[in-house]
Formats: C-alpha cells, sequence, structure tokens
C-alpha cells in the first residue's frame, strides 16, 4: 500500500497504527479456478480486514469489518489473533422449481475466519466463501459474555475501491438512477449496486439470504472517496449464535457478466423447503381494471386466447386499501361476484391472484389464507409493505412461509427488493422494488435497471402495452423485447389494458408463445443505460430482447449460441412505422443458422425481439 492509501486508509478505519500486523501476513481464500481471492488480516488495534483480488489484481483494497453492539461494545478492534480455518471445496448442482437456467452450478471454497480476543472472551467468525463470479462473507458469533443474545446497532463493512470509480447510485428501490462518482454520493445508495471502473470493468456489491436482520444499503464513508460502508436500516437484536446475511462482492469484464452470475445470491441460501409443489407455478398475468363481473370473466376469456395463466384483482376489491375499516375477508365491490369469476377461471384453468394491501394482512393475515385456499385463489399480492429494519424483514418473510402452507404464491410491492431467498420458498415468485413501466420510466433508467436491479433476482415490472404513454417513453417493439430482458416467473403484460380494447395486432403471438421461466439465459451485449441484448432459451426454443436508449443504433447479433447443424426459423418483432397497425411493430420471417449473425436497428428508444425455433427436420445447409 502507497504512502497515501495509507493515510486514507487508516483515516477511514479511525485508527492510529501505521499498518498491518506485518507484511506477508495476509490469509486468503481463492476461488476454484483462481479468479477471486479474498485475504485477510490484522489491521491497527486489531482490526478485522479483508481484500478481494480479481485476476490477480486489487479489486477491494484493505477494508474494514465488524459491527458496533448496543452499548458501545466494538467488533471492529481488539482481536490479538487470526486464524484461517481448513479450506474445502463444495462441487453440485440443483434444480429450481423456475429460474433463469434449469440447472443452477454451486462450486466453491469455503473457509471459518477467526478473530480472537481472549482478554474478553470474544470470538468473531467470518464465513467465507469463493465463487468464480464472486466471493461472498458473513458474520458468525457463537456466544457472548454479556449473554444470550445481541444487538447490533451498526454494522461497519467497509468496500474500499482501487479509485474513485464511478457508481451507478439510487436512492431508493424503484428510484431513478445517477451516474455518479463514489466520492459524491450524498445518500444511502440501494443494492445491489454496480461501480464501473475507468478500465470498463465492473464491480457489484449485493446483499444475500436476508431473512431476519436489518436490510443493507450503502452509504459513503465520511473521509473516503473511495469506500462504501453498509448502512443497515436500523438496529438487529439476535439470539446468539448470530449468522448475519451475506455480504457479496461480484467482478466482470462487462455488465452482462453480472447478470449471468446472479444465481450467485441464490446459491448463498438455504435449499428448497416446499416438498410438494406442484401447485407452484408461472404464468403471464392481465390486470382487471373494471374490478367487475364482467372484466374478472373477460379477462379470463382473453388468457385463454392469448396464451396468459392468471388474471389479478388490484387495489379496491375490497375497499379503499388504506382505509383500517376495509374488509379484505369480504368483496365490497357490488358488481364483482368474485366466487363467479374464480369458479369460471378455475373452469378455463386460469388462476385468480387477489391483491391485499399490509394494512389488512398485518392484522387479519391468519384469517385471510385459509379463507383464500377455500375460495381457490393461486395467490396474493403484498401491497406496500413496510420494509428495511429487522422486525417487518421478519413478518415478511414469516407471511410468505405462512401463505406456502396454504398453496398460495406470493408477488411482494413496492420497496422490497429479492436477495435469493425464494430458493428456499419459492412460492415467492416475484417482487417489484424497481421502477416499472406503471411509472413510465425511459429507456435509459430501463438499461440501468436492468444490469443493477435484476442482479437481485425477479422483478415486477408492470408491462403496460397498450399505454398511451408507451409511445413517449419507447416503442412496443422495445415493450416486447423488455418482456424477454426482464425476468419474473409471473410477468404482468397488461397491466391498464381491458380486454375489449385490445388490438389484435400479429405481434401478440411472440405474448402468446412467450415462456416466463427459462432454460438458459445469455447477455449478448450491453452497456448500463445505453442498450442490451439478452437471449432466453426455453426448451430448443431462444427467445431474444434488444433494448436501445440514448442514440439510434444497429447492434450485430451472432447467433454462435445455437445448435449447430440445425436450421432455424428466425421470426423479428421491429420498429415498423409503415406496419399499418396503431403498435407500428413490423414482423419478419427468415431461415438461420448457428453461423448467423442478425442486426437489431433501433432507433433512440426502441427495441427489437426475436422468436427462434428449430424447423422439423431441416439442418444447416452446406
Amino acid at each position: 500500500m502507497n504512502a497515501s492509501r495509507l493515510a486514507l486508509f487508516v483515516t477511514t478505519i479511525g485508527m492510529a497504527l501505521p499498518s498491518a500486523e506485518a507484511a506477508g501476513s495476509w490469509k486468503g481464500l481463492e476461488s476454484p479456478s483462481g479468479k477471486f481471492r479474498i485475504e485477510f488480516s490484522r489491521g491497527p488495534q486489531g482490526s478485522p480486514l479483508y481484500r478481494v483480488l480479481w485476476k490477480k489484481k486489487a479489486m477491494i483494497e484493505p477494508s474494514g469489518m465488524g459491527f458496533v453492539e448496543a452499548g458501545g461494545v466494538d467488533w471492529r478492534k481488539g482481536f490479538s489473533q487470526l486464524k484461517l480455518g481448513k479450506v474445502t471445496e463444495q462441487k453440485n448442482s440443483w434444480k429450481p422449481l423456475w429460474g433463469e437456467r434449469s440447472t443452477v452450478l454451486n462450486h466453491y471454497r469455503s473457509v471459518i475466519v477467526t478473530y480472537s480476543d481472549p482478554d474478553n472472551a470474544r470470538t468473531l467468525q467470518i464465513e467465507t466463501r469463493a465463487y468464480d463470479g464472486g466471493v461472498a462473507f458473513r458474520y458468525l458469533v457463537a456466544s457472548s459474555p454479556r449473554g444470550q443474545s445481541i444487538t447490533i446497532k451498526k454494522e461497519k463493512t467497509e468496500f474500499t475501491f482501487t479509485d474513485e470509480h464511478y457508481l451507478w447510485a439510487v436512492a431508493s428501490a424503484q428510484g431513478k438512477y445517477s451516474r455518479i462518482r463514489l466520492g459524491s454520493l450524498a445518500y444511502s445508495t440501494e443494492r445491489p449496486s454496480i461501480l464501473e471502473t475507468t478500465e470498463g470493468e465492473v464491480v457489484a456489491i449485493a446483499e444475500a439470504g436476508l431473512v431476519d436482520f436489518a436490510r443493507m444499503r450503502l452509504k459513503r464513508a465520511k473521509n473516503s472517496s473511495t469506500t462504501l460502508v453498509s448502512d443497515l436500516h436500523g438496529p438487529t437484536v439476535s439470539g446468539l449464535p448470530l449468522k448475519t446475511p451475506w455480504r457479496v462482492i461480484m467482478a466482470g469484464e462487462s455488465p452482462g457478466v453480472l447478470l449471468e452470475n446472479n444465481d450467485l445470491l441464490l446459491n448463498l441460501n438455504e435449499p428448497r423447503r416446499i416438498e410438494e409443489a406442484e401447485w407452484i407455478r408461472p404464468g403471464k398475468i392481465i390486470r382487471d381494471v373494471t374490478l367487475s363481473t364482467e372484466g374478472g370473466l373477460a379477462c379470463v376469456d382473453f388468457c385463454v386466447k392469448y396464451g396468459l395463466q392468471f388474471v389479478e384483482f388490484d387495489a379496491g376489491w375490497y375497499g379503499g386499501e388504506r382505509e383500517e375499516a376495509s374488509d379484505a375477508r369480504t368483496v365490497s365491490r357490488p358488481n364483482l361476484d368474485l366466487p363467479k369469476v374464480i369458479a369460471y377461471a378455475q373452469q378455463k384453468k386460469i388462476g385468480v391472484i387477489l391483491y391485499v394491501n399490509r394494512i389488512h394482512l398485518e392484522r387479519d393475515l391468519d384469517d385471510l389464507l385459509p379463507l383464500y385456499r377455500d375460495w381457490g385463489v393461486a395467490g396474493i399480492k403484498f401491497g406496500f409493505v413496510q420494509h428495511g429494519d429487522q422486525k417487518w424483514t421478519k413478518w415478511m418473510h414469516d407471511a410468505i412461509i405462512k401463505c406456502a402452507d396454504y398453496q398460495l404464491m406470493v408477488d411482494v410491492h413496492d420497496e422490497y427488493r429479492m436477495t435469493g431467498w425464494q430458493r428456499t420458498y419459492p412460492n415467492f415468485m416475484t417482487a417489484e422494488g424497481i421502477g416499472g413501466d406503471e411509472t413510465r420510466p425511459s429507456n435509459e433508467q430501463v438499461l440501468a435497471n436492468m444490469f443493477n436491479r435484476m442482479i437481485a433476482g425477479p422483478a415486477d415490472h408492470t408491462f403496460c402495452y397498450y399505454a398511451s404513454h408507451v409511445k413517449s417513453t419507447t416503442t412496443h417493439a422495445a415493450q416486447l423485447a423488455k418482456a424477454v430482458c426482464f425476468f419474473s416467473p409471473w410477468q404482468f403484460l397488461f397491466w391498464y389494458d381491458r380486454p375489449a380494447a385490445v388490438k389484435d395486432v400479429p405481434e401478440l403471438d411472440f405474448f402468446r408463445r412467450l415462456p416466463t421461466t427459462w432454460d438458459d439465459t445469455r447477455v449478448l451485449n450491453g452497456e448500463i443505460g445505453r442498450y442490451a441484448t439478452i437471449a432466453r432459451r426455453s426448451g430448443r426454443d431462444w427467445f431474444v430482447g434488444s433494448v436501445n436508449a440514448v442514440e439510434a443504433r444497429e447492434l450485430e447479433i451472432p447467433l454462435d449460441f445455437l445448435e449447430t447443424g440445425v436450421s432455424y426459423e428466425v421470426t423479428t418483432y421491429f420498429e415498423d412505422p409503415g406496419s399499418g397497425t396503431p403498435t407500428r411493430v413490423g414482423v419478419r420471417q427468415e431461415r438461420g443458422t448457428s453461423t448467423t449473425v442478425l442486426t437489431a436497428k433501433m432507433s433512440s428508444r426502441g427495441g427489437t425481439a426475436y422468436l427462434i425455433s428449430p424447423v422439423p427436420g431441416a439442418t444447416e445447409p452446406e
């Protein structure tokens, strides 16, 4: 560490001693291929330190670790001993019920790092994993001389970077992203959080396994322009032994690499705990905006016609969602015969989802769940959940477990973001935590969300296909592409649309055939806030979406991910002012093979979608 960085480091952690305990004292753990290495040492006043190397160069420089207890006990210093446990390696794979890949590889090396303070009978352990896609660690405290529980007032995990990188910052989960220098960050930013180096590489800080703890966000260290510090929403009380959520560091040559490795967060969660899961099913959704029997029945017929699986009744079906007097155990709309709609939907094999505001979930959950099961409801959309602090984080996850007991799927709306726990309880289908289409985002914001937010997992993007604002913010061809790019096993395709007003345009066949869960996912190109192309496979069919922003652009899309020796039919859905349809989407069909290179020609706020299917019996020409 050079003199200027050493001075900055000492200032950041607030210590007075000049260096780590001794040259060469770093003890580390490498990922299976050696791409990542995380190392540990003791710094001034016995402070726990770590650093991260990626491709043998520094990605995270020496950074402080630990937390402060209520009452002033400081777990950031005072450790006289450091011991690295036995390194083990795990390599297995598992199959999610739904996801961006049909098989998830779980390959990592792990170690327990122990910092000891014998004088005060304290031991802080760091459970550490190194994957080829990133590293992760969490704090463990087995016992304490002060009792059977511990109250964490503040966590002080630092992430010190090699330079004042560009940071994609956002003040709220549904807010607007800004690309700023790390040193100018003036607020607590959401996670996952991506930083871009001057060399074009990317780093992401994320959280995994948040179930019974306060949510982490990130803020800039007061005395450093290159350091982020964990910022808990509030204090956390835990019985002992303590296990915190995982702190995750990922890196890649491009932002697409991070998306392709986002199953790392799933791997840091426990395996599935729902044994009989045939009732959990992905699908596409239309929201009934009329809250009427006639509207609900029409939506069911619309689902059958266009290949959707669910109808959702949103706020208002049981009364004012923010009114204490409302009762989600009853239907308040005089023109809504909900049992009739549910019975008709069941005949057509269409599920019904009900929105319930958090006020009534918190008050009546134990009454609602058996009632909704008896009604034949498929799932619940949690509205305006309280989030961030430990109490409501635990409440929400406990509520999802209770929903599983009654075979009810869940969509959590508003500011909450997933941390991989859907692996454990896959009835947790999706969550918002994104400025979706109902907020009228520009394509720049869409592409910022795509690379930042989607590291966290499924996002309910509330697509508004026929909404009038589409023409002022994006294009309908881009809407088709976004339905591929934004993964969610529950995909709202028609947020504002009434079936009677839907124009039967040719491109709706794309939505009809579109799956919502995938066997493989590839990010073919991309630049945050500017453009992206994502390809997803279901069986032998590939769906590809390209979204563009800032300036008109032509992107080359090589089809080298296709099977060799096979001929494919490529259906392209593109921007076409001369299409003669109100959506201005043209449809073109051609043949292609694994050697074909497509060209997506897009306006400054446009997009292109592709459906690529094998031609039965046809092979690649000589």
